[in-house]
């Protein structure tokens, strides 16, 4: 598994223009194909007079999955300039065009395309999510609320806490701080915590 990767902040919508021409730039997060097939058929469904509705997607922390479409326009000038060669993941764009009656010319539609992601990237922000390990620390009520606290305190990446005849408090923790983390857990509890490793999964950094 990749170690992170770095995706949009949240869904959202940025216009340009260039020479006359309109550009919007609809981008949202997409945790599978699924949801960046929906949200592209949304946008279109909600320009259906646009000129052009190109879009691309990237799937996978490796990038495994990627997509892009130029809807008519010149070949290679406008869903591959869009996200396929950025350095995002988890992601969908669809840049809707109303032509302006001006030719842009294939050198001038992969910079607008291309250009229309970036300044919607820079206007919505970008996350990068880090791969951790899940863990589950097994603690009792006396010491529970203390240490849910302290994990919070020094940045730890709790994830749920459930209070029953034990209290288990749910973590994200990266590879590399695990036996660190043990032992801080160790000293902390006085040895009466249990930390019981998990699966592994992405969380913001």
């Amino acid at each position: 598994m990749h170690e992170q990767y770095r995706t949009v902040a949240r869904q959202g919508i940025h216009e340009t223009e260039v020479n006359r021409s309109r550009f919007l730039c609809a981008l949202a997060p997409a945790a599978t194909e699924e949801e960046a097939r929906d949200f592209v058929a949304d946008v279109r469904r909600e320009h259906p007079t646009a000129t052009h509705n190109c879009f691309a997607y990237v799937i996978g922390a490796d990038a495994s999955v990627q997509k892009a479409s130029d809807d008519g326009e010149p070949g290679g000038t406008a869903g591959p300039p869009m996200l396929i060669r950025r350095d995002v993941r988890y992601v969908v764009a669809v840049v809707t065009r109303y032509y302006g009656g001006i030719k842009l010319g294939a050198g001038g539609l992969i910079r607008a395309y291309g250009g229309a992601v970036g300044e919607a990237l820079d206007a919505l922000g970008t996350v990068t999510r880090q791969r951790h390990r899940l863990a589950t620390i097994i603690v009792d009520h006396q010491r529970a609320g203390k240490l849910e606290n302290e994990l919070r305190a020094t940045g730890r990446t709790v994830r749920d806490v459930t209070y029953a005849e034990i209290v288990t408090i749910g973590i994200g923790l990266p590879d590399a701080d695990v036996d660190a983390f043990r032992a801080w857990l160790a000293d902390t509890t006085a040895g009466t915590a249990v930390l019981a490793l998990g699966g592994e999964a992405y969380g913001d950094i």
